[in-house]
């Protein structure tokens, strides 16, 4: 059984870990949506559209406030943990970047999301118990 001590550093490692992404992703966001060139470039060569580059920086803003909000932390986590996947397969696929940085950002999500394995299946047993 863990210790209340270590308990409290787990919280205190996940609560850092969520407020570093929140600041990553909000950045990443406001370079989406200032237009930096970069960006514009970026969502030029998936092929999609513009139109995808605000998408994602929305999805990116709601999951950094959600990985903020304790009651939608999970939620948040895995949001951004599914937009770093499709980042990654987009670096694979289309683009000529390296999908490291996508990639550290998606096993630091997953690290929260282990460290508040309680709060993923408590949304589980609501999701299952509401479908039921």
């Amino acid at each position: 059984m863990p210790s209340h001590r270590s308990e409290r550093s787990a919280n205190i490692t996940c609560w850092v870990l969520q407020v570093l992404l929140a600041l990553i992703f909000l950045a990443a966001a406001s370079a989406k949506i200032a237009g930096v060139s970069m960006m514009v470039d970026t969502f030029q060569r998936i092929g999609v559209g513009q139109w995808f580059r605000y998408l994602t920086a929305i999805v990116e803003i709601v999951g950094a406030i959600a990985l903020l909000a304790p009651a939608f932390t999970v939620i948040g986590a895995i949001l951004l943990a599914v937009t770093m996947a499709a980042a990654i397969v987009a670096h694979l696929t289309v683009l000529t970047t390296s999908f490291v940085p996508a990639l550290v950002l998606l096993v630091l999500l997953l690290s929260v999301l282990w460290l508040r394995r309680s709060q993923v299946l408590s949304v589980r047993d609501r999701l299952v118990g509401a479908s039921s």
